[in-house]
């Protein structure tokens, strides 16, 4: 077994500028339609679940190398952050760019300043 982390730290206002600056040229670069619904569903809290969603895939970059056939083939919405029913985030991912059968936990972190996300893979 083949165990890899990854863990990014952001700040919610320089996520938040982008998103303003760049509006939706941003959001579809780096967000799935779901995500981008479930940010906006969060209202004034919205910023922070972007933050925390932007530092995951940030995270998952860092832990998935060893695991792809080129990283940088690898782009921002080949992953997607949702939450199941209890709200525990996790991770969909394009498999077709993954070498490796692969298991990915994620766990997120944000208040109003900060957004961190914990990425743990492990293969077989």
């Amino acid at each position: 077994m083949k165990i890899t982390c990854g863990t990014d730290i952001i700040e919610v206002e320089r996520i938040k500028k982008a998103i303003e600056r760049f509006q939706e040229k941003f959001l579809n670069e780096v967000y799935t339609k779901k995500e981008i619904e479930y940010c906006e569903r969060k209202n004034e809290a919205k910023y922070e679940h972007y933050a925390a969603r932007f530092a995951a895939k940030e995270a998952i970059f860092k832990a998935i190398s060893p695991y792809s056939q080129n990283k940088y083939d690898i782009t921002w919405k080949d992953m997607e952050i949702l939450n199941n029913k209890q709200a525990r985030p996790y991770v969909n991912i394009n498999k077709e760019k993954i070498k490796d059968n692969i298991q990915i936990d994620i766990s997120l972190a944000h208040i109003k300043e900060y957004a961190i996300a914990n990425c743990i893979i492990c293969s077989e």
